[in-house]
């Protein structure tokens, strides 16, 4: 493990008698997004404190850029920075102002703090609204401007908790946008998300937590060979042939196939040979495809799978 990055090993977390984390281990290297998923009350808030200082373990080793985090947190607070779900900032003051504060609070000089806030507020592209006061920005600028704030400070480690909660399309696209660039600057991140498309477009790992503990890791691609083989997805373009339809699959596959309102039917399928030999059937029978789809389960079939719910919702503050 280099230096720059995070891991944990055996971490086990309690409050009163009940475990919130036990046992868990992983670890990121430098520069790599890590995803930590999992549903409600799975410990991923819990592990996201622990590691940055903000509670600390019963058991089991926590290092941070290198250094260990329980003995010396007051070191890895200067190498990290935290986001939450909600922004931080002060509505009051401008971004310009909130950003040269930090800087000061992190006993930059006056000068050096608002050099460093010109340049990460054209980094975010905030400069046009530099100097209006943060309650006047949206809901995507205040994101852009919390994760700015962040970085004042140059961490090597982020924590982002439920980053993009809240945010439009347009605004998570932006933030996407800025995690990607932290990660090509050498950044390590762990990312927290009920969004799975988000872990999907931007991590590079990811560790699946279920009542505190790990029940899966590896590579999104990873995770869903693991899961199940290739799946096929029809949406008929008259909905009047959907049974007709359902009927062949049923035939190929050898089991009825689910009905999705988004994917319209969906069943599993032995390789690329089923999949021919299911178009080939429809178009025989004269039936019409409006939509079709032959791929790996999406990352949210992969979570339904193991964990056996949604992710859906926001953590507990356990």
């Amino acid at each position: 493990m280099d230096d720059n990055g995070f891991e944990v090993n055996g971490l086990i977390k309690r409050f009163g008698r009940t475990t919130a984390v036990g046992g868990v281990t992983f670890a990121a290297p430098r520069g790599q997004v890590l995803g930590l998923l999992g549903p409600n009350g799975a410990g991923k808030t819990t592990v996201v404190r622990v590691l940055a200082t903000l509670l600390r373990p019963d058991a089991g080793e926590v290092r941070v850029a290198g250094i260990d985090a329980r003995r010396d947190p007051e070191r890895v607070r200067r190498r990290i920075a935290l986001s939450g779900q909600h922004t931080s900032v002060d509505g009051e003051l401008s971004g310009r102002s909130n950003l040269v504060m930090i800087g000061r609070l992190l006993d930059l000089g006056r000068r050096d703090a608002r050099r460093r806030a010109d340049e990460l507020l054209s980094r975010f592209g905030l400069d046009d609204a530099a100097d209006r006061p943060v309650a006047t920005y949206s809901g995507g600028m205040r994101r852009r401007l919390d994760l700015a704030a962040a970085l004042v400070g140059r961490p090597e480690v982020v924590f982002l908790d439920e980053p993009s909660a809240g945010l439009d399309p347009g605004g998570r696209e932006e933030l996407w946008r800025m995690i990607r660039g932290l990660a090509r600057d050498g950044v390590t991140v762990l990312l927290t998300t009920q969004y799975l498309e988000e872990a999907d477009a931007l991590a590079d790992a990811i560790t699946v937590l279920d009542r505190g503990r790990v029940i899966a890791s590896g590579t999104p691609a990873d995770l869903k060979r693991e899961v199940g083989g290739h799946t096929i997805a029809l949406r008929t373009a008259d909905a009047a042939d959907l049974d007709r339809a359902a009927a062949i699959i049923a035939r190929v596959t050898g089991r009825e196939p689910d009905r999705s309102r988004r994917h319209g039917l969906v069943a599993p399928v032995a390789g690329d040979a089923e999949f021919f030999e299911i178009t080939a059937r429809l178009r025989g029978s004269g039936i019409d495809v409006g939509e079709l789809a032959f791929r790996l389960p999406s990352l949210d079939e992969v979570f339904l799978s193991l964990t056996g719910a949604p992710a859906t919702g926001t953590e507990e503050a356990a």
